[in-house]
């Protein structure tokens, strides 16, 4: 079975000091954050930086920390689906054994949701050709995009997926115990949830796991907390002309 079928917290990483962190502290799986690696490389999240810089990174992470890894696609890297398989196959071969995929896309700009269809056959289209290669997590951003009736486009979504093919579900801004525990009776596929800076009502991992959840993710928040730290720090050096909020 799966490891991202268990009750897992995962730890979210962008380089490979950060995931010799988590495993130092004894996460039992790591996964990208695709914002968290497109900044600590200067980019935009939403498909701004190269999949190639995202390859490279992975492969740092791979020759160095040998916890199982999921990678955070975003909706693939490109609009045509045999270039997301290519993506996807790539990123296989260094031992990667999961991704998120998601339904939004950044175009010109602005975030779009895929037509649920379309990304249905995405979905089948990557299992297809993967098979159990890879755990394929479906995410959903009907919250993230503040949609109306989020709760029930999400479980059209999810059900669509669940019928492609998908190995799991992820469903960011949901915070709702009574939402999530019906999302849970959604379908037999494993939950993902994550915390979000502006909603702090998720609750803690004893509940969540008691509910039915099985994957917790921390999305960028962890590397965004730790620019705001070096930066506030820099800044004190700066205004005291001295080092002492370094080492005091």
């Amino acid at each position: 079975m799966s490891i991202f079928n268990e009750f897992l917290v995962l730890g979210n990483v962008w380089d490979v000091q950060s995931a010799l962190s988590c495993r130092k502290l004894g996460f039992k799986a790591i996964g990208t954050s695709s914002a968290a690696v497109a900044a600590s490389l200067g980019f935009e999240d939403g498909e701004d930086m190269p999949f190639c810089e995202l390859l490279a990174v992975v492969k740092g992470i791979r020759g160095r920390v040998d916890l199982a890894l999921t990678v955070d696609v975003e909706g693939g890297y490109s609009r045509d689906v045999g270039e997301i398989i290519c993506n996807i196959r790539a990123l296989v071969e260094l031992g990667v054994v999961g991704i998120n995929i998601e339904d939004s896309v950044v175009e010109d700009g602005g975030r779009r949701m895929l037509p649920v269809a379309e990304f249905g056959r995405i979905i089948g289209d990557i299992k297809a050709e993967m098979g159990d290669g890879v755990f394929l997590n479906a995410r959903t951003d009907a919250y993230i995009m503040g949609l109306d009736a989020a709760f029930d486009v999400t479980v059209e979504r999810l059900k669509h997926y669940v019928a492609s093919g998908a190995d799991g579900v992820f469903v960011p801004c949901v915070v709702g115990v009574v939402e999530i525990r019906r999302l849970v009776d959604t379908s037999d596929l494993p939950l993902n949830v994550m915390c979000m800076p502006d909603l702090p009502d998720l609750p803690d991992f004893e509940v969540l796991q008691k509910l039915g959840v099985k994957r917790i993710s921390m999305g960028p928040f962890a590397y965004h907390m730790m620019v705001a730290h070096f930066e506030r720090l820099l800044g004190d050096v700066v205004e005291d002309q001295s080092f002492k909020a370094m080492f005091g």
